[in-house]
């Protein structure tokens, strides 16, 4: 018998629910790249067709996921570059069918950003900066915030736990995580941050890029935490790529809200919290198929030697001086 939560959701499910929204879909149905949750595309009738989201079952709660399309619809009346959930019939933007809540989106083509191009990254920085403005107004009641018990410890706890890591590297896993989060707690704790609601996943593949303007993505994981998280995942290259991208983000991020250079301390600090994250999420989603087919190379004797290494590197990140502006110090 199928358990997975997804193993009911068949096409035909699929466009039920939309048609109960008052849409009458013409029969094309696509899925799209998506893991965490299913995605559609569907086509609509003498119209353009629709984007179709269907939540995880038990990820998120319908107060929270109501709450992130409040935000959306926040920065939707700030005329912020974001592609908000449509509103249905009954005035909501997420709707309930048999176990599922699902929302419906326009359909918005483009292409990642150039990283390369400062004034791209200037632009972005100015998105960013309107952003944060809007999120410090007032917080998240529901949805979480990242933290290193979360984030760090929590995920550390399930791998061990669970018996997701070979057992000839389980010690080693084990040592470095524990000295890696001894690190990463020292740094949180003797670093200033505020935190206020983000997107969360500002990385490129959330961003579409067209007409020379970038319209953000994908709010599903907007929590609350310091605001470099949204700003570390747009820089790329070396150190000296990376402060010059960091100075054009800052330029047009602070031209809508102050940025405190402290944060800076918190970036390697975040992006390993994201590595340990990230690990423990493929392995709690494991028994969905659509994961061994995405990621064969996961569950492996080889992704964990490496991830081990990647790690260590890491702790060796965590004790090197911060990024910073250029010619300025923190």
């Amino acid at each position: 018998m199928a358990t997975h939560p997804y193993s009911t959701l068949s096409p035909e499910r699929v466009l039920d629910a939309i048609e109960a929204q008052g849409y009458r879909c013409d029969g094309r149905i696509n899925a799209l790249n998506s893991y965490e949750n299913r995605v559609f595309q569907v086509g609509i009738e003498d119209e353009p067709p629709l984007i179709a989201k269907f939540y995880r079952p038990e990820r998120w709660s319908l107060a929270q996921i109501e709450e992130e399309h409040l935000f959306c619809a926040e920065l939707t009346a700030a005329e912020w570059p974001v592609v908000a959930p449509l509103i249905g019939p009954n005035g909501l933007t997420a709707h309930e069918d048999n176990g599922f809540i699902f929302s419906l989106f326009t359909r918005f083509g483009g292409h990642a950003p150039e990283p390369s191009n400062l004034d791209t990254i200037e632009l972005l920085g100015r998105s960013l900066g309107r952003l944060h403005a809007i999120g410090a107004q007032r917080d998240f009641k529901y949805r979480p915030a990242i933290t290193v018990e979360s984030y760090g410890r929590g995920s550390r706890e399930f791998l061990l736990n669970n018996q997701c890591i070979p057992s000839s590297l389980v010690d080693s896993y084990a040592t470095l995580t524990r000295d890696i989060l001894e690190r990463v707690d020292s740094i949180f704790e003797s670093t200033p941050h505020e935190a206020l609601r983000l997107h969360a996943d500002c990385h490129l593949g959330n961003i579409l890029w067209r007409d020379d303007r970038a319209v953000f993505v994908d709010f599903d994981d907007c929590r609350m935490g310091p605001a470099v998280q949204d700003l570390w995942m747009l820089l790329s290259g070396d150190r000296l790529e990376q402060t010059q991208q960091l100075e054009a983000l800052l330029e047009g991020y602070e031209m809508f809200y102050d940025f405190d250079d402290r944060e800076l301390e918190l970036i390697e600090s975040l992006r390993t919290l994201r590595m340990m994250h990230h690990a423990a999420w493929l392995a709690r989603r494991w028994s969905d198929p659509a994961f061994p087919r995405a990621f064969p190379w996961f569950n492996t004797e080889r992704y964990w030697g490496e991830h081990i290494l990647e790690l260590r590197e890491q702790l060796s990140a965590l004790q090197e001086p911060p990024l910073e502006r250029m010619g300025g110090n923190i």
